[in-house]
């Protein structure tokens, strides 16, 4: 076997593993981030960091997935593995942040709107015969 073989492929963003990157701090981790997103870490790095902070509070008191109204927030590395349940207008969806969401923001994962449900047209609401009942 060579060497290439025994390696597993290891996950990376923007040529960083994980491990660098939890290291970084809010506004250094933006750096490394697309323009869009880079500029809303930016000018919101105290909202960032204030909810980070609240998320490492709950988890230390013992809760197991944290509920957020905040859709817009980009997902930094510190909050990878964690449970985070994102409100979508109507609930709360749960969302597992893994390594592949980095740099996406919170409400790509709980839509807002669900597909349609076409129903045939036999069965539609307005659509039912009423029996006509005759006295007489």
């Amino acid at each position: 076997m060579t060497e290439m073989e025994v390696r597993k492929k290891e996950s990376t963003f923007r040529g960083k593993t994980l491990e660098e990157l939890k290291v970084l701090e809010v506004r250094e981790f933006a750096k490394l981030l697309k323009t869009r997103q880079k500029r809303t870490v930016l000018r919101n790095f105290q909202e960032h960091e204030n909810f980070l902070k609240r998320v490492e509070k709950k988890l230390s008191e013992g809760k197991k997935a944290i509920k957020t109204h905040k859709r817009d927030l980009v997902i930094i590395p510190k909050l990878v593995g964690t449970k985070i349940q994102v409100y979508n207008g109507r609930e709360f969806i749960p969302i597992d942040i893994s390594f592949e969401m980095l740099g996406h923001k919170l409400g790509e994962f709980s839509l807002t709107r669900q597909k349609a449900k076409h129903v045939s047209k036999d069965k539609k609401a307005g659509s039912t015969k009423k029996k006509s009942s005759k006295k007489g």
